[in-house]
C-alpha cells in the first residue's frame, strides 16, 4: 500500500513539473520574447533553456538524494525522446525540405552526438564524477560556438531580413517595458513554486528506490519520459507560430535550436550540476 501510495506522488509531481513548464513557464517566456521581438534562433534558445527546467530540478534533487545513475539515464532519455518528438514534428509539419539547409542538419548532428554520449557512457560502464565536469563545459562552448557561427553563415539572408523586421519594430518596445515587468515577474514566481514541487519529488525518488528497491534505470527513464512532454509542445508550436509559407523556414529554425539547446544543457550543463550537487551531498 505504501508504494502505491509513493508512487502515485511520484506521478502527481512529476506531472506537476511538466504541467507548470509547459503551461506557465514555456508560454509566459514566449510572451516575454515577443514583447522583446527576439529572433526566431534566440527564441528557440529561451524555449530549450525553458523545456529544460523539468530535467534540471529532477536531476538536482536525485543528485542530492544520492540517486546519480538515476540522473544519467534521465538525461539520456530526455534527449532521445526530444530527438524523436522533433523529428515527428517535423514530418507531420511537411517540413522536412527545410533541413537540408547545412546550419540545421549541423545542429542535428550535435543534438544527435548528445545521445550517443551517455549511451558510450553507459557502455562503456565511465564513472560519473568530477572529472566529467570540465569536459561537458569545453563541449557546450564548442558546441555553442559552432551554432552560432553556422547560423551566421547557412542563415544569413533569412538573418538579415528578421534584423530590419526587429529594427522597424524596436521603437514599440518602450510601449512593452510593462508587459516585460509583468512577465519577468511571473517567471520569478514560477521557479519558486517549481523548486517546491521538485523538492517534494526528490523525497518520493529517495524513498522509491532506498526503501522499495526500484531501479534507478526504471526511475531515470520514467523521468526522462515525462520531462520530454514540454519539448514536444514547443516543437510544434514553433512550426504553427509561423502561419505563412514564407515564414515557415523560421519555424524550424527555432523548433531546432530549441531541440539543440535543450540537449545541449541537458548533458553538458544539468548533468554537470548535478555532479557536483551528487558529491557536495553524498
Amino acid at each position: 500500500m505504501l508504494i502505491l501510495i509513493e508512487l502515485l506522488k511520484f506521478i502527481v509531481y512529476s506531472l506537476l513539473l511538466v504541467g507548470i513548464s509547459k503551461y506557465v513557464l514555456v508560454k509566459v517566456l514566449r510572451k516575454l520574447a515577443e514583447s522583446l521581438n527576439l529572433k526566431p534562433h534566440t527564441v528557440g534558445n529561451i524555449a530549450g533553456m525553458a523545456t529544460s527546467m523539468p530535467e534540471f530540478l529532477s536531476v538536482t534533487f536525485a543528485s542530492m538524494s544520492g540517486l546519480i545513475s538515476t540522473s544519467v539515464y534521465n538525461i539520456f532519455s530526455s534527449n532521445l525522446i526530444n530527438y524523436i518528438q522533433y523529428i515527428f514534428s517535423i514530418f507531420l509539419n511537411k517540413n522536412q525540405k527545410i533541413l537540408n539547409n547545412i546550419a540545421l542538419r549541423i545542429d542535428l548532428i550535435m543534438s544527435f552526438i548528445t545521445i550517443l554520449i551517455p549511451i558510450a557512457m553507459i557502455a562503456l560502464n565511465i564513472p560519473v564524477n568530477l572529472g566529467l565536469v570540465p569536459a561537458f563545459l569545453l563541449l557546450f562552448i564548442l558546441f555553442y560556438f559552432i551554432n552560432v557561427n553556422s547560423h551566421k553563415v547557412y542563415l544569413e539572408q533569412e538573418e538579415q531580413e528578421k534584423n530590419k523586421v526587429i529594427e522597424n519594430e524596436r521603437k514599440f518596445i518602450i510601449g512593452k517595458r510593462k508587459a516585460i515587468v509583468k512577465y519577468a515577474t511571473y517567471l520569478i514566481f514560477t521557479g519558486i513554486i517549481l523548486f517546491i514541487i521538485g523538492n517534494l519529488l526528490s523525497g518520493v525518488l529517495e524513498s522509491l528506490c532506498l526503501e522499495f528497491n526500484i531501479p534507478e534505470i526504471v526511475i531515470g527513464i520514467a523521468l526522462g519520459i515525462i520531462t520530454s512532454l514540454p519539448e514536444l509542445i514547443t516543437f510544434f508550436e514553433s512550426q504553427k507560430h509561423y502561419k505563412s509559407n514564407e515564414d515557415v523556414k523560421l519555424g524550424v529554425v527555432e523548433a531546432t535550436n530549441n531541440l539543440l539547446t535543450s540537449n545541449i544543457l541537458n548533458l553538458f550543463i544539468i548533468q554537470s550540476f548535478g555532479i557536483i550537487i551528487y558529491l557536495i551531498f553524498n
